[in-house]
């Protein structure tokens, strides 16, 4: 992605304005075609380059507010900014909005780092503002400055450690760990290059995802879905497991994992059937979440078209193994996943070799990935279960509300957060 976009859009001006020659820095003077890569600017050559393009348009000069308009009939009638980006990686900078950095060059130079921060700040400051007035910002925007985006790829070093803290992470991504962790993961394990992924459309896909997940749910909502996705990657990298496992096995695993609560009401199943929900009686009171958890996947993965290029026999294995995945984590199928693993632990006739049986391991690794909450350390063990319990809370309202028999572990006056935590362990142990 080019660091530098070199033309101005204008209506006004109706003409594009290149970047005259002796303004690109110098190391990139030598390279040929040099637009069309990730341009390594140091901050000296940024800010000089921020300059000479700012004094080069002399149309600019009745903007005398210094970079911010008087009003917004002024807004609309200034020309396209041009934008500076860093480096890609995980995310990216903010937009410059070059009648911000106007502001600045008035005083002086900038000399140091901290004040390009606090110029990203105030940058982000005023997009939020215009989105506020109901303005619609002419790019995507990226609200991590440098700090967090290396504390985030720091991270991201360590995301095959059991103790990888999901609630930090999602923080230090604004909001977007699933789609971060999942990019990254795709990328570790060689995916994208093995069933040639576009990366644009990917990213399209994961957001998609993400975005159906409903951030209300205190338990069921993106940042469980990044837990168990960080959790089945664990599990993937188990040596007995991974030396066995092909690219497709990984790449189920980790969207099985990715999706499997998409779209969660907050809500289980129960409360669904008794209040005559229309997902209890389109999937006839049989796994009703998981079957709506898997149809969504794939509507998802059809309208981003990830899977397109691939053979059509292809995708629709696909497809049918992300059902298998993802109805296997159906908690009242518990006992029946237990007792076939016990037997084939028992007879010692697992063949890791066979699909089939990788398969089987694949579903009893994102059961285990789904409900891996009191296996963390104690602090993000004790976020999840006041997470969960408040969701089984809600949903006792709700009941309570509407006259309706309050369902186990949902009553706020009876059952305490210790109690829910057995009997939540308990009825998955009988299940």
């Amino acid at each position: 992605m080019p660091v530098l976009e070199r033309y101005f859009h204008s209506a006004e001006l109706g003409r594009r304005w290149t970047a005259p020659e002796g303004v690109l820095p110098s190391s990139l003077g030598s390279r040929p075609g040099c637009q069309q890569g990730p341009l390594p600017w140091d901050l000296p050559e940024m800010i000089r380059m921020v300059k000479l393009v700012w004094k080069s348009k002399s149309e600019l000069q009745a903007t005398k507010q210094r970079g911010i308009l008087e009003n917004e009939d002024a807004l609309h009638s200034f020309p396209g900014d041009v934008r500076l980006r860093g480096q890609t990686g995980v995310g990216s900078y903010p937009f410059i909005d070059f009648r911000l950095l106007n502001n600045t060059t008035h005083s002086g130079e900038i000399g140091t780092k901290k004040k390009v921060k606090r110029l990203l700040s105030f940058q982000r400051y005023f997009h939020a503002s215009r989105l506020l007035r109901g303005i619609i910002p002419q790019a995507p925007l990226h609200l991590l400055d440098e700090d967090y985006l290396g504390q985030a790829r720091h991270m991201l070093s360590k995301v095959g450690m059991w103790d990888f803290d999901i609630f930090l992470f999602d923080r230090l991504t604004n909001g977007n760990s699933l789609v971060t962790l999942l990019c990254h993961l795709f990328n570790t394990h060689g995916l994208i290059h093995h069933f040639k992924l576009d990366m644009v459309t990917l990213h399209r896909f994961l957001v998609m995802v993400q975005e159906d997940y409903h951030g209300q749910n205190p338990y069921h909502n993106a940042v469980h879905a990044a837990d168990v996705t960080q959790a089945m990657h664990c599990y993937l990298k188990e040596p007995k497991l991974a030396s066995f496992l092909t690219p497709l096995d990984i790449m189920l695993g980790l969207l099985a994992a990715a999706a499997h609560d998409v779209d969660h009401p907050g809500v289980n199943q129960p409360f669904l059937i008794k209040t005559n929900h229309h997902l209890a009686n389109l999937y006839q009171n049989m796994s009703v979440l998981e079957n709506h958890h898997w149809r969504s996947t794939i509507g998802m993965l059809r309208e981003s078209r990830l899977l397109a290029h691939l053979p059509k026999e292809m995708t629709q294995d696909i497809e049918q193994q992300l059902g298998s995945l993802i109805l296997a984590t159906d908690i009242n199928r518990q006992n029946e996943f237990l007792t076939r693993l016990k037997t084939h632990l028992h007879n010692k006739d697992l063949r890791l070799e066979d699909a089939h049986d990788r398969h089987f391991m694949l579903q009893i690794a994102l059961k285990c990935a789904d409900i891996c909450n009191p296996c963390r350390i104690w602090e993000m063990s004790k976020q999840w279960s006041e997470r969960v319990c408040e969701e089984f809370y809600r949903q006792g309202d709700l009941e309570q509300k509407f006259e309706l028999e309050i369902s186990p572990l949902c009553n706020q006056q009876k059952d305490s957060i210790p109690s829910i935590q057995i009997g939540e362990l308990f009825l998955v142990i009988l299940k």
